[in-house]
């Protein structure tokens, strides 16, 4: 799971909903995902993920909307 901008165009990927996907790449820049979260494993593990990973497994998936702002 390594971000094309950094190399992984042909790697393996998984499947996020846009909301998750969202918040990973507001959290964490392409390069930090290459280099230190390139596998689900990691990525869950990541200490700046903890409190939306809590929130969103109580969250009833209908109800969570994508609130990534576009400037």
């Amino acid at each position: 799971m390594v971000p094309r901008e950094e190399g992984g165009r042909y790697g393996p990927t998984v499947a996020l909903c846009q909301p998750c996907h969202s918040t990973v790449h507001l959290m964490f820049s392409n390069r930090e995902l290459a280099r230190r979260y390139s596998t689900v494993e990691a990525l869950q593990a990541a200490p700046e993920l903890q409190k939306y990973l809590h929130w969103v497994r109580r969250s009833r998936v209908e109800r969570i909307s994508n609130r990534r702002r576009r400037d």
